[in-house]
């Protein structure tokens, strides 16, 4: 596959893509503090048109349709064909009819504008090309249109990552040093390259605000067992270093010791940092 974003189709669209739809109720229980977040900070109105971009399995997405109305629109964008049809199947299963989903890449594809509001939860950090991704977003916007989107802050505020990778490192060793600011969850923790970015592409009033917030799954460690393995930097360094399954124990184990600290009888609840970023077209 070549192309603009193609390494990301592939990702999405293959192993990685199945295994956050198998994870993806987990998932979305671990960030709906952020779903949240944007829910309550955007406002989407009655009648309003929204764009949600990296769409995944379309929570967001179905909560601006809720707010927007039977009169307004939400459309969930994205490049991951599996997740789209779980998010297609909860459409339909809430009877949504202001919802819909587009399998496409947003730094280039069609979008069916224009919009009120560009959301995103995690979804604009993946492209080759963030500043023409960014001009084509505002492009798609109506007269006096917004931005709202969270990106994941640095690794450091961030248990998930930085602690994650931290005990697999210890255990395996570190995989070569690749290029921070490349496609990732990582490629908008830093405020000021992310409001060079946009400004770039022509949006104004940008402002980057760090929220702390926490991560909390009902379920806990059990949730943990699950998702560990199979989402963010402990699958990485596995592949990368060649790590066996007893590799994959221990590491667990050690987590599990170190994060202690954040579970309780309510489940667990992850110290985390996003940024939250608002702009106008």
């Amino acid at each position: 596959m070549t192309g603009p974003n193609a390494a990301q189709a592939e990702f999405w669209s293959g192993d990685a893509g199945q295994r956050w739809v198998t994870h993806h109720r987990d998932l979305d229980l671990l960030h709906d503090a952020v779903r949240a977040l944007l829910m309550a900070r955007a406002a989407p109105a009655p009648g309003e048109r929204v764009l949600d971009v990296g769409c995944g399995g379309g929570a967001l997405t179905l909560s601006a349709a809720r707010a927007v109305g039977p009169e307004g629109a939400a459309h969930g964008v994205d490049i991951s064909a599996p997740l789209l049809a779980l998010a297609e199947a909860d459409r339909a299963a809430a009877g949504l009819a202001q919802a819909r989903f587009l399998e496409a890449d947003a730094q280039v594809g069609e979008l069916p504008g224009p919009y009120d509001l560009v959301l995103s939860r995690f979804g604009v950090m993946f492209f080759d090309d963030p500043e023409a991704a960014f001009a084509r977003l505002r492009a798609a916007l109506a007269p006096g249109g917004r931005m709202l989107f969270a990106a994941w802050s640095e690794a450091r505020h961030n248990p998930w990552f930085g602690e994650a990778r931290a005990v697999a490192v210890d255990h395996l060793g570190a995989p070569p040093a690749g290029d921070p600011d490349a496609p990732g969850p990582m490629a908008f923790r830093d405020p000021a390259r992310v409001q060079a970015i946009l400004a770039a592409a022509g949006w104004r009033d940008i402002t980057v605000e760090p929220v702390d917030l926490s991560l909390h799954h009902p379920e806990g460690w059990a949730a943990m067992e699950r998702l560990l393995p199979a989402i963010g930097p402990i699958p990485s360094v596995l592949r990368d270093m060649g790590g066996s399954a007893a590799d994959r124990a221990a590491i667990l184990a050690r987590m599990h010791r170190r994060w202690e600290k954040y579970l309780s009888a309510d489940g667990i609840r992850l110290p985390a940092r996003v940024n939250l970023v608002a702009a106008r077209g």
